[in-house]
Formats: structure tokens, C-alpha cells, sequence
């Protein structure tokens, strides 16, 4: 054994007692080890198996045997007994990885410089064994998950760890047989007000995972009775090529007009729908696309004129809404048209409807007379011409953040 083994193996039990320590001192969910010394001595004891079994494979690059990742994975399945979150587990993870990295490099320090060979060897097994042992661990996190949790939870927790990069994700989406694909659509539906009960949203939402077969979250908003329910639709092989080749803007195929709509119609609230798309490694920046476009996008009802909007339906108001000196202006505008009658909802469909009068006025169930009398006034109030090229750009803006809900 070489001096770079030899070290690490005598400084095994201290490092394995550090890494203990610092579980109760930075994971809140694992300080309770220190009012159970059954679980501290287990906790303990695997942390120094690890160490000892690293120490012992490593010098001849042998790999992890079965019986050793199932005892790895019987660790990840305590924890979930325990009731351990998904980030607890997740920071467990990150936690292990640096404290070996660090006793690692501080065993090479150890050597003045020397060892360089035994160093390139340890990095060369601890990459891909440190891969099968997280997910073996992850493997015995879901196998209690499973029998744990009713299936659409089981879906939600798939959502948030494709969300969040977390290794778990491919059990998770064998455990509910969903695949993973290289590139996603990212879909928030922002619902600002919900008088429903908790067990009817649950059975809405559980219904929307069984029909649509997508992972699927929803995620409460502060103290009020709204949220958002965020789903996440895999991209079909053509589509994905055609944003990776061309850099196509944000996608919205089919099977989220058809969520977004299932939804609201259960809802019977109005709402908004930001969709943005991206591989599956930039999940999370998606989301918050996703996230701002749906706070941008105004709220309706269902109809066959709801759809999610994509940046390019609001960029203007996603730039208007960090300029608030614009934004202030913009909203003296709205107050304008406030005395109405309907200005806001019958500049909405009369955009909406590319100012074709007749569509228009249709949409609106009033005479096309009706409408012109309408746009008229919004002309006496505003003194901007809706049918303008400068009016279209100021006024659109004005209903997208008015029937936003962005003014109350």
C-alpha cells in the first residue's frame, strides 16, 4: 500500500467522526443524531466503512461489489424511513463528496508534494465509483419512496428533482414509468386566487397526471389560497433537434394547450401559462422563464383563447415591468380606460384577433359597430390610436399588464 492509502487509512476514523459532525452542524434534518446515539453510532459506523472500503479497493482500481452497493443502498433507505427530504438527501450527497474530496487533499498534502502517481489513481476510481454508490443509495431511497407514497406524489417529487439536477430523477422516472429526454418544456400556471378545497385540487391534479402522463407539481403561494402548478412536457426527438440546431424559440407543443386548458376548466378560475423550453441540465433557468412569463401573461378564464405564452408574447411587458418609471405611466393609461365600457377586454380580443373587426366583435358577442364605438372612445381617452403602429405597441402592453393582475 502506498503513502498516499496509508495516510488516508489512518486518518479514516477521525474524517469519518468529522463528517458526522458536520451532518448535525450543517443538515438541520440530521441534527437530531445528537439526541439518538443508536442513530449517530450508524451513521458513524458507515461513514467509516466507506472510508475503510475506498481505501481498500482504490490501490487496485477494484470496483464496488454487489453486496457493497446494497448495503449503500440500504442507507439510503433508513434515511428515507426516517422521513429525510429530497434536499436534505441531496445535501447529504454534496456534503459526503466534498469531505472526501477534502481528506483526499489533505492526505496528499500530508506527503510534501509527493504521491502524485497514487493521487491520479484515487481521482481515476473515486469518479466512477462515487457514480454507482449515489445511485445505489438514490435506489434505496425511491424503493421506500415507492411504497411510501401514492403515485402522483410520487410524479411531484419527479418534477422537483428533474428541477433541481438531482440524481435521483432516473429512479424516480422508472419508478413511475416516465422517460427522460435530452430537452423539456417548462410550463408554470399561475393562479393568483383559488376558493377551492385542498382534497378537490389534489384530485384535479392527480387526474391531469393520469390523463397527460407529464411530471407535475403544484407549489402554494405564501399565505394566500393561490400557486402554481408547474408541468414539465418532454420535447419530441424533431422538435428538440430543431432548437438545438437553429436555436428555435420556446416551444409549446400540443399536449401543454391541452394541460393548460384541462386545468383551468377544473379550476374554474382565471389564470396564466408561461412556458419556456430547455435541455435537461438548465431546467431550473426555465423555470424561471417560465415563472416570469406567467406573471407577465394576462389571466383568463378557460376558453379556446387560453394558451400559455412564451417570451416572445411578452417581452415587451417582462422589459416595461423592470422600468418602473414606464411601468407607472403605463398604468395611467389603464386608469384611463377604467371608465370603460369593457376598453381593456375589447382591446384584448381586438389584438388578440389581429384587429379583424368582425372576429372581434364576434368574440366579444357585440355588434362590429359596437366595437369601433369602443376604440373610439379608448382614442378620446388615451389620445393614442388603437389601430396604429404606435398604438398596438403601447396598448397591448397595457392590457397584457392590466389583465395580468400586475395593478390589482
Amino acid at each position: 500500500m502506498g503513502s498516499l492509502f496509508a495516510e488516508l487509512t489512518r486518518q479514516a476514523s477521525a474524517n469519518a467522526r468529522r463528517e458526522v459532525e458536520a451532518y448535525v452542524r450543517e443538515i438541520p434534518e440530521l441534527g437530531l443524531l445528537d439526541a439518538s446515539p443508536r442513530d449517530r453510532a450508524e451513521t458513524l459506523e458507515y461513514a467509516l466503512w466507506l472510508r475503510r472500503r475506498t481505501n481498500e479497493l482504490a490501490p487496485s482500481s477494484g470496483a464496488l461489489t454487489e453486496e457493497d452497493l446494497a448495503y449503500i443502498a440500504s442507507m439510503g433507505e433508513t434515511r428515507a424511513d426516517a422521513g429525510m427530504s429530497l434536499e436534505s438527501r441531496q445535501q447529504v450527497l454534496r456534503l459526503h463528496t466534498a469531505l472526501m474530496l477534502r481528506e483526499i487533499n489533505e492526505a496528499t498534502d500530508a506527503q510534501r508534494g509527493g504521491g502524485v502517481d497514487e493521487l491520479m489513481q484515487m481521482m481515476g476510481w473515486f469518479a466512477p465509483q462515487g457514480v454507482r454508490g449515489i445511485g445505489a443509495y438514490c435506489q434505496g431511497f425511491v424503493r421506500v419512496l415507492r411504497r411510501r407514497l401514492p403515485y402522483v406524489e410520487q410524479v411531484a417529487l419527479l418534477a422537483r428533482s428533474l428541477l433541481t439536477a438531482d440524481p435521483m430523477a432516473a429512479e424516480l422516472a422508472l419508478a413511475v414509468g416516465m422517460e427522460l429526454p435530452e430537452y423539456w418544456t417548462v410550463t408554470v400556471i399561475r393562479v393568483p386566487d383559488r376558493p377551492v378545497g385542498d382534497r378537490h385540487l389534489e384530485n384535479e391534479i392527480e387526474a391531469l397526471v393520469k390523463t397527460h402522463q407529464v411530471p407535475v407539481v403544484w407549489c402554494p403561494q405564501g399565505a394566500g389560497r393561490g400557486g402554481e402548478l408547474i408541468a414539465l412536457v418532454p420535447l419530441v426527438p424533431g422538435a428538440a433537434e430543431s432548437v438545438r440546431r437553429h436555436a428555435a424559440p420556446d416551444l409549446v407543443p400540443d399536449l401543454i394547450s391541452d394541460l393548460v386548458r384541462d386545468f383551468a376548466e377544473a379550476l374554474g378560475r382565471p389564470c396564466a401559462a408561461g412556458t419556456a423550453t430547455a435541455p435537461a441540465s438548465e431546467l431550473a433557468d426555465a423555470l424561471d422563464r417560465a415563472r416570469r412569463i406567467s406573471r407577465a401573461a394576462p389571466l383568463r378564464r378557460a376558453s379556446a383563447r387560453l394558451r400559455t405564452h412564451t417570451l416572445a408574447d411578452v417581452f415587451v411587458e417582462l422589459a416595461v415591468a423592470d422600468v418602473p418609471f414606464t411601468d407607472d405611466w403605463l398604468q395611467t393609461v389603464a386608469r384611463r380606460l377604467a371608465s370603460g365600457p369593457d376598453l381593456l377586454v375589447t382591446l384584448d380580443a381586438y389584438y388578440g384577433y389581429d384587429m379583424s373587426r368582425g372576429v372581434a366583435a364576434a368574440a366579444l358577442n357585440v355588434h362590429p359597430r359596437t366595437l369601433d364605438y369602443r376604440l373610439r372612445r379608448v382614442q378620446e381617452l388615451t389620445g393614442i390610436n388603437p389601430g396604429s403602429t404606435h398604438g398596438v405597441r403601447i396598448l397591448s402592453s397595457v392590457v397584457a399588464r392590466g389583465l395580468s393582475g400586475a395593478w390589482g
